[in-house]
């Protein structure tokens, strides 16, 4: 089971694409998985053939657990392996004792692990002398909350857990710029004349390409910190919070987002969101991520500074491009103006270098014609 994501704990295997014996390739999806956030995708990262199956279809499985057992090709197909056994020590040692055979249990503890009491009802069910003790009574239900207050979904506590362990590891630094957005809109306003409407590009792609490039000149804030180490990536895969019709967030990234045009970073972005909101996300989308971009601007929200989103680095926000008094050419003038922030670790880098990449990202915005 993939960790699609810091807070995710555990993921329900929905049905598989494949079955034994299926050759796959890398990318190749196999199966799909329901999170807290969305329906995935689950792909696969080695080029082989699909030996076995080892969980089924309605599984709640904890991140980690074996889902299948993929051989190399030409490889000899793994004997069988007994069955995987989740239980707590102390019903183990009952087990023993009681001589219960754990692998014929359904286990009532958290993500089906076999407790202790589960062995003691198997071993009273095998001495029909022995009447089965009385299982307690139920607690009592918890109290209704008040009325008009809202429920927290799985998604919305799983989006609080994450946020709640970024401000509690990460030591968040926070700078910010404004940027003279004239020249950028003119030559957007340009490359749009020659395409059709729904083909028109936005200014959000615009900026996800300039973030991309800043980055190539300003490669520390693009990568993991992970076990106190940081991990600087030579790809660049831009998550973007997608607010869901629902309620709740989710942040799948763009792939490769340096080597796209403006124009192929605008076909991303609408496909992306599309098959968000529809649950067609793909792992690698939600794992990949090397920084994130939250765009806010649409909202009429001026300054946005955010949450780093563990294990990236850095977030960059965008607010709502608004006309400002705003010298150029020593003179002053009613420009369009846009909010940029930046909000990073202090463990990767430090406010000289945020102050590098926010230069970086206005200096490509003012030659657009170079994205």
């Amino acid at each position: 089971m993939p960790s699609l994501g810091v807070d995710m704990q555990a993921g329900t295997l929905t049905d598989w694409k494949v079955k034994p014996g299926d050759h796959v390739r890398r990318g190749d999806v196999i199966a799909t998985v329901e999170t807290d956030k969305a329906n995935v995708d689950v792909e696969i990262y080695e080029n082989g053939v699909v030996d076995r199956l080892a969980a089924k279809p309605g599984d709640k499985l904890p991140v980690g657990t074996l889902l299948a057992v993929i051989r190399g090709e030409g490889e000899a197909a793994a004997p069988a392996a007994p069955k995987r056994v989740a239980a707590s020590p102390l019903a183990r040692y009952k087990a023993r004792e009681l001589g219960v055979d754990l692998t014929t249990l359904s286990g009532t503890g958290p993500h089906g692990v076999i407790e202790a009491a589960d062995v003691e009802r198997a071993a009273q069910a095998a001495r029909p002398t022995v009447a089965a003790p009385v299982p307690p009574a139920p607690p009592a239900p918890a109290p209704a909350p008040p009325a008009g207050t809202p429920a927290m979904t799985g998604m919305r506590r799983a989006i609080a857990a994450a946020m709640a362990r970024s401000n509690r590891e990460i030591p968040h630094y926070y700078l910010e710029t404004r940027i003279d957005m004239h020249t950028a809109l003119h030559w957007l306003e340009q490359v749009n004349l020659e395409r059709s409407v729904k083909d028109r590009i936005l200014p959000a792609a615009m900026l996800l390409k300039a973030v991309a490039v800043a980055l190539t000149q300003v490669p520390e804030l693009n990568g993991y910190w992970v076990n106190d180490d940081y991990q600087i990536k030579e790809q660049i895969h831009i998550g973007m919070a997608i607010s869901l019709r629902s309620g709740g967030l989710v942040i799948p990234a763009i792939h490769d987002v340096d080597e796209k045009s403006v124009g192929d970073v605008m076909e991303a972005v609408r496909d992306l969101i599309t098959r968000t909101r529809e649950g067609r996300l793909k792992s690698s989308e939600l794992t990949d991520g090397t920084i994130t971009v939250t765009n806010l601007g649409d909202l009429g929200v001026e300054t946005v500074f955010g949450v780093i989103y563990p294990p990236q680095v850095a977030l960059i926000g965008f607010g709502r491009i608004t006309p400002q008094a705003h010298v150029a050419d020593e003179m002053i003038g009613i420009r369009p103006v846009l909010s940029a922030t930046l909000a990073a670790d202090h463990r990767a880098t430090d406010g000289h270098r945020g102050a590098q990449f926010l230069t970086a990202l206005n200096g490509v915005l003012q030659e657009p014609d170079k994205l």
